[in-house]
């Protein structure tokens, strides 16, 4: 969770107008990492008042396309936002709760960040997504990992 943001300062480094939708949404992507735009447009509203699904689905793609934000699909998950960029992050994800979690680039060795053939791509990016169960989904199911992907599942943490 980050608190140090300027979103006012970002959207103008980007190029972007400063507007009440825009700095919330990226107020409430800072403090709820991994968020989905259900979850996102609520807090926006419980601040803002009245504002669209649609006008939330706005903003999230332009912080996107201007690199303040990060969109990831989990597997069976709607797309979920971080303020999280430009490092080549992964992330792990809980089958139990739908939990997602940033996790660093894999360090030493790592075969699987390199292709067996590039099909002519310039790769400037990895994405890998580790699967499993939280801790605590770890005791409630007595460590046994469900064999399907979370549907439809908030993030819980």
């Amino acid at each position: 969770m980050r608190h140090d943001i300027d979103p006012r300062g970002q959207l103008r480094s980007a190029g972007l107008r400063v507007t009440a939708p825009r700095v919330a949404v990226l107020n409430t992507v800072a403090m709820r990492p991994h968020s989905d735009v259900d979850d996102i447009a609520a807090v926006v509203r419980g601040e803002l008042g009245s504002v669209s699904t649609q006008a939330v689905y706005d903003v999230l793609r332009a912080c996107t396309t201007a690199g303040l934000l990060r969109r990831i699909e989990p597997a069976g998950s709607p797309a979920r936002f971080e303020t999280r960029t430009g490092d080549n992050h992964h992330h792990l994800v809980c089958r139990g709760c739908g939990t997602v979690v940033d996790v660093d680039c894999a360090v030493g060795e790592a075969p699987c960040l390199e292709p067996s053939q590039s099909h002519g791509f310039e790769i400037d990016e990895a994405e890998v997504v580790f699967w499993g169960l939280c801790s605590q989904c770890q005791t409630a199911s007595g460590g046994s990992a469900p064999s399907a992907r979370p549907m439809d599942r908030k993030e819980s943490g």
